[in-house]
């Protein structure tokens, strides 16, 4: 009898998450669409046999989503749950709103009979108004969709789940790390009032929680 012997850790393929095909009526329509939210056009590509595919990246994501004629058989505006993260939520909003986007009030999760809290809120079968009450990090959000009824959740996360980032932190624009910079001011006026007294090493402690933070550890 033979037996094996399984390594004591065996290598994962790395498998990023390169796009997400978005169906659309309208290829030039959707263009528009997500032009005007300001993400960046990184191909469009036609072909005599009609076949077209358009790709678009949102700022600081590596996945990108493409869209086009003859991409894919879904039916126009089919694609639901598609999440965006964002450190400041009010800011992402009030960006889309300037952009003539319709997106929503924050809102989020309910309780009812069948689901709890937070489980409401991730399959979205229950939305209260405004933001979740104790602002955790992935239970505040807000919706909007793209002129074929696609549609976007913007998620409102600062603090991640541990073990879902994996080295330092990293920050994606100006916006995310000034976020950053302010809950952990916030958090340093309540360590300070704790030990009652003024703390000469606050530049590590600020570095600190926002590495911490963004990986998942808590302070």
């Amino acid at each position: 009898m033979n037996i094996g012997i399984m390594p004591a850790k065996m290598r994962t393929t790395v498998m990023k998450l390169e796009v997400v095909v978005i169906p659309v009526s309208n290829a030039d329509d959707a263009k528009r669409f997500y032009n005007g939210l300001g993400w960046r056009e990184d191909a469009d590509f036609a072909f005599d046999d009609g076949f077209r595919v358009i790709q678009f990246t949102p700022p600081g994501s590596s996945t990108s989503i493409i869209f086009g004629k003859g991409v894919t058989s879904a039916p126009p505006g089919s694609a639901t749950g598609l999440y965006l993260i964002v450190s400041d939520l009010e800011a992402a909003r009030q960006d889309l709103l300037r952009r003539g986007v319709m997106v929503t009030e924050a809102f989020h999760g309910g309780s009812d009979r069948h689901v709890g809290v937070d489980a409401a809120y991730l399959f979205g079968t229950v939305r209260v108004s405004g933001y979740d009450p104790g602002r955790r990090s992935y239970l505040s959000l807000a919706s909007f969709n793209d002129p074929d009824g696609n549609g976007w959740f913007l998620q409102e996360v600062t603090e991640r789940l541990p073990g879902r980032v994996e080295g330092d932190a990293a920050f994606t624009s100006r916006m995310e790390l000034a976020s950053a910079l302010r809950r952990a001011a916030a958090a340093h006026d309540e360590h300070e009032a704790k030990t009652r007294h003024y703390d000469v090493n606050w530049p590590d402690w600020y570095a600190d929680y926002i590495v911490n933070e963004q990986v998942g550890k808590r302070q």
